[in-house]
């Protein structure tokens, strides 16, 4: 019998996971619809009460994405006070959704990322992961990494799907 070789295994073909790079943190969403009448209408008076009111200490540390779930037409300054108040609690805050918050993590980190270790190697950016890895981080990782790589794929080495192959 024959012995089964793991050609992937001993190819020179790098993995870049983008799971691996993950910030490790609470996420947490604020729905600014909660302080507004019916959750549409912003009454300044009201609002500004309502966040004078609410327990800031529970976002410590967290990573915070500010939204409203409803059509409500809210102005800039509401978010921003919102943000402030977090300020004193919160690693990171942005306005969106988590997708949104996720995003703007790894727009932070993968900049920082020394990628010529994968100079002339063929790279496969792994497609499956466990995490919550939102495809802007996707396409900012092939960018940084097409400086480098000899060749991009994506995907899992099985069924990879080529990307790039430097002329």
């Amino acid at each position: 019998m024959e012995e089964i070789v793991n050609k992937v295994a001993n190819s020179a073909l790098e993995v870049f996971d983008l799971e691996d790079y993950y910030p490790k943190g609470i996420r947490t969403q604020i729905d600014i619809s909660q302080w507004l009448l019916e959750g549409f209408l912003l009454k300044e008076k009201d609002f500004r009460e309502h966040l004078k009111n609410h327990d800031w200490t529970q976002y410590q540390d967290q990573f915070v994405a500010i939204h409203c779930s409803t059509d409500a037409i809210i102005p800039a300054w509401a978010s921003i006070l919102v943000a402030i108040q977090l300020a004193p609690f919160a690693k990171k805050i942005i306005n969106g959704t988590i997708e949104d918050l996720d995003a703007a993590l790894y727009e932070e980190l993968l900049p920082k990322i020394d990628y010529a270790v994968y100079q002339n190697k063929p790279i496969i950016i792994k497609g499956c992961s466990r995490k919550p890895v939102p495809m802007r981080a996707y396409v900012l990782a092939a960018h940084h990494l097409q400086a480098y790589a000899r060749s991009i794929m994506y995907g899992e080495a099985c069924s990879a799907v080529p990307l790039y192959k430097k002329k």
